[in-house]
C-alpha cells in the first residue's frame, strides 16, 4: 500500500473479537474540523494567482510559499481523516496518526464521568467536544474534538455502559 498505507484507519483489527465486541459507533471528525485545512489551501490558491505578477527574480518564493502551505493543509486534512473515536460494547478507544499509528483505550468500567463540551457555533452547527474523566487521567482519550451528534453520541456510550451492568439500576425516590 505505500508508506502512508491506507487513508483509512483500520478499526476492526483492535476488536477483541474472540470476547465478543462489537462496534456500537465509529466517530469520524465532524466537516468543521476541515474548514482550516480548506481555509489554508484557499491561501495557497491565493499565492498561485499572485505568482504570475511577481518580479522574475523572486517569483520562486510565492511558488515555494504556495508549496509549503499547500502540503501543511493536505496533512492536516489527512490527519483529521485518520483520526477515529469507537465505541464498543466493552470499551472505548481512539485510533489516529498518519505515519505512525497511535491507539489508546479505555474500559467503559474505567469512565468516571462524560463532559460535552458544546461552544456556542458547534450548537449551530451540530458538533461538541468530549472530555473523559477516569481514575488515569493522563490518557490518549481525555478529549476527542469535533464529534459530530455529540448528544447522540453521549447516549450511546450510557446506554453501553448501562447494558453492560458498570452502572447501578436508577433508584427514584
Amino acid at each position: 500500500m505505500g508508506v502512508i498505507g491506507k487513508l483509512e484507519p483500520e478499526v476492526g483489527r483492535h476488536l477483541l473479537r474472540d470476547e465478543g465486541e462489537v462496534i456500537v459507533d465509529e466517530v469520524h471528525k465532524h466537516w468543521v474540523a476541515y474548514v482550516r485545512p480548506a481555509a489554508e489551501a484557499t491561501v495557497g490558491v491565493v499565492l498561485l494567482a499572485v505568482f504570475p505578477f511577481v518580479d522574475l527574480d523572486i517569483a520562486w518564493l510565492p511558488l515555494l510559499v504556495a508549496g509549503g502551505i499547500f502540503v501543511h493543509a493536505a496533512w492536516r486534512a489527512l490527519s483529521n481523516n485518520m483520526d477515529r473515536f469507537v465505541i464498543t460494547n466493552m470499551r472505548v478507544f481512539r485510533v489516529h496518526g498518519v505515519l505512525s499509528r497511535q491507539l489508546a483505550t479505555m474500559p467503559l468500567i474505567r469512565i468516571l464521568d462524560i463532559t460535552v463540551a458544546k461552544p456556542l457555533i458547534g450548537r449551530i452547527l451540530g458538533y461538541g467536544h468530549f472530555v473523559f474523566e477516569s481514575a488515569a487521567q493522563e490518557q490518549g482519550l481525555r478529549e476527542i474534538r469535533y464529534v459530530g451528534r455529540p448528544d447522540e453520541r453521549d447516549l450511546s456510550i450510557q446506554r453501553v455502559v448501562q447494558r453492560a451492568g458498570l452502572r447501578g439500576p436508577r433508584v427514584i425516590n
